[in-house]
């Protein structure tokens, strides 16, 4: 989407990481596998092809092993991205079926590996969770490592170029964003890619500006055009006029003065002025990803998600392969909390793309989480054990997603006693009091929230996907998505029903999704009498210092004037007339100029 005034252009992408960066462009060139020719092969030669291919793959090996090798130390953290890509290389689905194709059909090598590839993205595209959909952009990025070596392309130097630039290409693979200088490359924007890729994740650990999913960034740039990359509204300006640029090297100015001053105090308590104290606690998939929650302030892990090592896998993990990296999160964090959620996807279809499990038509009601679990004892007995020996080595909690009745939950700790007691028996050691809880995250876990709390110790809200649930309404399609909203009427009133369930129970309410990582939803959530937020580890010093300006005690007399209130519009707007002047105060800049 773009339009014009005057020479400037306008393009909207996805906000991969915020920020703001102006500068000149430089297009990467990554022309040569786009298209890829069909020709047969002949039988004599069928030999000669597989070890073409075999060759290019071992190539493509050495590269990342190189890339690896080279990774300084502060991005060490995301090598396991480039691990995986490593695996990925020789997977069955990929390396295996690529051979097959080559043999049984004779197609060149190249064309084989497009067919399997086509094959895996169709699989990948009727996935529901939004982050095993990005997955595929990983296996894009393996087969193109592949097929520019079979073609002889020529590889992207990123780590080459020698002057201050900020890079527009049509994709960039997590490889080649890890040889990015920061003292070169101000920011990046891409043709393709979304939010939940490796490549987006990387660019936040570099904590540089960079929009992703632009469609057309490649075609409309050139090589030295002024541009401007907002990563915090995902938009890309071409050619700026001055009075754009003048706005925006203020916006820029401002971000940074932001920024500086919350990290400055990100290591203090969250406590509003009348002495309230909230827990701020960081969301991870990775293990190497808790030095960003101990550096931004973080409290403990709210949400540990745990889907990350069941990909790229050709079977299911370990108990012992799953408890080493619980382990390795549980002891840099101890004393503080853990929350290990178990396993929220359809497992099956994880390591599917090897064993050709059946399409759902519709995932996202379908059998995932919790409902998989239970369905797959002996998958779900194994990570239980898993989690239970990790609670030796420090504060374990485990967590339940996707929790809809009482016997889900019954059934689930009734699993969890024997994964105990078969634990006990064979001397191993454990913590018997560890801490269960669910994710409240469908519409029937809030109306029966009064049953399901004399089952556990903890609620944790997960936002995401209760809003979706509640209000029918699918983020990714933008035909609707600007009907999402946390705000609205129906959502505070379920959170206030749980608020009170929590007060009567005593059970303990916390919140793990996005709504708690925006820091004007502090007052709301303040009123609610929430015990923890967990938030994606970059928002939290901005969370934390939002806190510390308000009032638990208005922001609970806030709370009740908004329950009256009956339009997401209104309420946003009351919001902002309340809180808006705090903040502007505290960072001394408009509350509109903050990309937080």
């Amino acid at each position: 989407m773009s339009h014009e005034q005057g020479g400037e252009i306008r393009l909207k992408g996805i906000s991969a990481s915020p920020g703001i960066c102006i500068g000149k462009a430089y297009l990467v060139d990554r022309e040569g596998v786009d298209v890829v020719k069909r020709y047969l092969v002949p039988k004599g030669r069928l030999n000669d092809e597989i070890k073409r291919f075999k060759a290019a793959v071992k190539k493509a090996t050495d590269e990342v092993r190189a890339i690896i090798d080279r990774t300084p130390e502060d991005l060490r953290e995301h090598a396991l991205i480039l691990e995986t890509h490593l695996v990925l290389l020789k997977d069955k689905m990929l390396y295996n079926r690529t051979i097959d194709i080559i043999e049984k059909k004779r197609f060149n090598a190249e064309w084989a590996l497009r067919t399997v590839v086509g094959n895996v993205k169709a699989m990948f595209a009727k996935m529901a969770d939004p982050y095993l959909k990005a997955r595929v952009a990983d296996i894009e990025h393996v087969s193109d490592l592949i097929l520019r070596n079979l073609v002889g392309a020529n590889s992207i130097k990123i780590a080459e170029i020698d002057k201050r630039v900020i890079l527009v290409a049509h994709d960039l693979s997590p490889s080649e964003t890890s040889q990015i200088q920061l003292e070169r490359i101000m920011g990046f924007v891409t043709d393709r890619g979304g939010k939940a890729s490796h490549t987006g994740i990387i660019a936040q650990a570099l904590e540089i500006p960079a929009v992703l999913g632009l469609d057309a960034a490649t075609r409309i740039v050139k090589n030295d055009d002024i541009i401007i990359v907002d990563g915090s509204e995902g938009v890309l300006i071409v050619n700026p006029e001055e009075q754009t640029l003048l706005r925006y090297e203020e916006r820029r100015i401002g971000y940074e003065r932001f920024r500086a001053a919350i990290t400055r105090d990100s290591h203090l308590p969250a406590e509003t002025v009348d002495g309230f104290r909230l827990k701020v606690m960081g969301n991870i998939e990775l293990p190497e990803e808790v030095v960003s929650v101990i550096d931004n302030g973080g409290e403990g892990i709210g949400l540990y998600r745990t889907e990350f090592q069941y990909l790229s896998r050709s079977d299911f993990p370990t108990e012992f392969e799953l408890y080493d990296k619980y382990r390795d999160v549980v002891e840099v964090m101890a004393p503080l909390p853990v929350t290990i959620r178990t396993l929220d996807i359809n497992g099956d279809k994880v390591v599917s793309y090897t064993s050709g499990a059946a399409p759902e038509t519709n995932p996202a009601l379908g059998l995932r989480a919790i409902r998989y679990c239970l369905k797959k004892p002996q998958v779900f007995k194994t990570q239980l054990r898993a989690i239970l020996r990790a609670s030796a080595h420090g504060n374990v909690r485990v967590m339940f997603p996707m929790i809809a009745s009482l016997a889900e939950v019954k059934e689930a700790k009734r699993l969890l006693a024997q994964c105990a007691a078969a634990l006990e028996k064979e001397g191993v050691p454990f913590n018997r009091e560890i801490e269960t809880g669910i994710m409240i995250e469908v519409p029937s876990a809030v109306v029966i929230a009064d049953i399901l709390a004399r089952e556990v110790d903890f609620f944790s809200i997960g936002t995401n996907d209760l809003i979706q649930y509640t209000l029918a309404i699918d983020r990714g399609n933008r035909e609707v998505a600007h009907l999402y909203s946390p705000l609205h009427p129906a959502i505070l009133r379920m959170l206030h029903h749980l608020s009170k369930v929590a007060t009567k129970t005593g059970v303990k309410l916390f919140m793990c999704g996005e709504m708690a990582g925006d820091p004007m939803n502090m007052p709301i959530l303040l009123g609610l009498g929430l015990e923890e937020l967990s938030v994606n580890p970059r928002s939290m010093p901005v969370v934390k210092s939002m806190i510390r300006s308000l009032s638990r005690e208005e922001a609970c007399g806030f709370f009740r004037k908004i329950l009256e209130v009956t339009s997401s519009a209104e309420i946003s707007r009351l919001i902002h007339d309340s809180y808006g002047g705090i903040v502007s105060q505290k960072f001394q800049v408009p509350v509109d100029g903050i990309d937080w």
